[in-house]
């Protein structure tokens, strides 16, 4: 027989674990507010903001030095000119961005765009795309090096040839700002890594243990990228490990980021995240979850591809990225190589700000990436 004493005893201490346990939630609870606190106030801050320095350490310079007035606009028409646009690869929604961007531009400015080319992240492709486009004798070249060293000295002879050369992100190596190209034009990746940090560590609560895939290249701004989300990571969120980092050189990003990933679930079963360095080897990752059942998995990336989106906006494995502005970045390298014809001498580095994208804005964000209304398909995955 149970003496009341006895039930007294038991009363009191179911009463103390469930005290215990309520008070470790709502702290819990307090913990992960205050981490989502932390985290939304650091991604308004950035917002309209640029962390990155061009490859040669240059500070940002606005987009707006690259407006032509109505009298550059008749003086360009009144050239002639033509341009070519030399891709690294393509056939992505970034890309695509890019060249819809520059098509726009060009014709506006009655500027004849004669070729555009894709090196399938190839350096040898790529010299020989920029010699055969250089027998048409483009006035403008814009292009995305694949390799800054091998990729070198056919973009020097470009230069030594006659045309204005603007670059995308990256710079070939031992090229002059102002003597060798017109500028190089690029989205604030150091910040877009920042940005997949904050979202990153919102999503996980401050805490957990995650994984890292980047870019295996000498490629200028997947490394910022890759930096800004560590150096947050470690700096800001210290309850949150890097566990483990794997390199992938493609050209099948999505195929070896999916490796990479596979790999890290089988080692770590209690892996709570993963950051991919662009939206195509985070489609990986998000097929290495789905195959090893882990919906739970929170993964973070840059560029607002449709797949991502997709993701984004059923609020599922992707939690949130730092978008590019492809379709002005090529504006506004048009606009550039179209003032350098005219004999001025634009910046050497013009950035354009991060987009923070998550589940609440997905929508609005890809129409101010690609200037257009979402695809359909992205607007029926939102789930409200």
């Amino acid at each position: 027989m149970i003496s009341r004493t006895t039930l007294f005893a038991v009363a009191a201490a179911i009463a103390l674990a469930t005290s215990g346990c309520s008070s470790a939630a709502s702290t819990t609870t307090t913990q992960d507010a205050g981490v989502s606190a932390k985290a939304d106030e650091a991604l308004a801050k950035i917002k309209g903001q640029v962390l990155s320095k061009g490859p040669n350490g240059e500070e940002p310079a606005p987009v707006s030095v690259a407006e032509l007035s109505n009298d550059d606009v008749t003086k360009i028409k009144a050239l002639g000119a033509k341009a070519a646009i030399v891709m690294h690869y393509g056939g992505n929604d970034w890309a695509n961005a890019q060249i819809a961007g520059l098509k726009s531009e060009f014709s506006r400015l009655g500027i004849n765009l004669i070729a555009t080319t894709d090196a399938n992240f190839k350096p040898d492709k790529q010299v020989s795309d920029l010699e055969t486009v250089m027998t048409q004798k483009p006035n403008i070249v814009v292009s995305i090096p694949t390799d800054p060293v091998a990729t070198a000295s056919a973009y020097k002879k470009a230069a030594a040839d006659g045309a204005k050369l603007v670059f995308m992100d990256n710079v070939p190596q031992g090229l002059t700002a102002g003597k060798d190209y017109v500028s190089v034009v690029s989205a604030d990746n150091y910040g877009n890594g920042v940005v997949s940090a904050h979202q990153m560590a919102k999503a996980l609560g401050g805490k957990g243990k995650i994984g890292m895939i980047f870019h295996e290249a000498d490629f200028f701004v997947t490394k910022q990228r890759y930096q800004g989300f560590k150096d947050t990571i470690t700096k800001d969120y210290p309850d949150i490990k890097i566990v483990e980092e794997k390199g992938i050189a493609g050209p099948d990003f999505a195929g070896d980021a999916q490796s990479a990933a596979n790999a890290m679930l089988s080692k770590y079963a209690d892996l709570s995240g993963i950051w991919a360095v662009w939206d195509v080897p985070a489609e990986g990752v998000m097929a290495a979850a789905r195959a090893a059942g882990r919906t739970d998995l929170k993964i973070a990336t840059e560029d607002l591809g449709k797949n991502v989106a997709i993701a984004l906006a059923k609020n599922e494995l992707v939690v949130g990225l730092g978008a590019q502005v492809p379709f002005d970045q090529g504006v506004t390298e048009a606009r550039l190589g179209a003032l350098a014809l005219l004999g001025k001498t634009p910046p050497a580095y013009v950035a354009l700000s991060a987009v923070p994208v998550d589940h609440n804005n997905v929508l609005e964000s890809w129409k101010q990436v690609y200037h257009e209304d979402a695809p359909k398909d992205i607007q029926d995955s939102f789930k409200k």
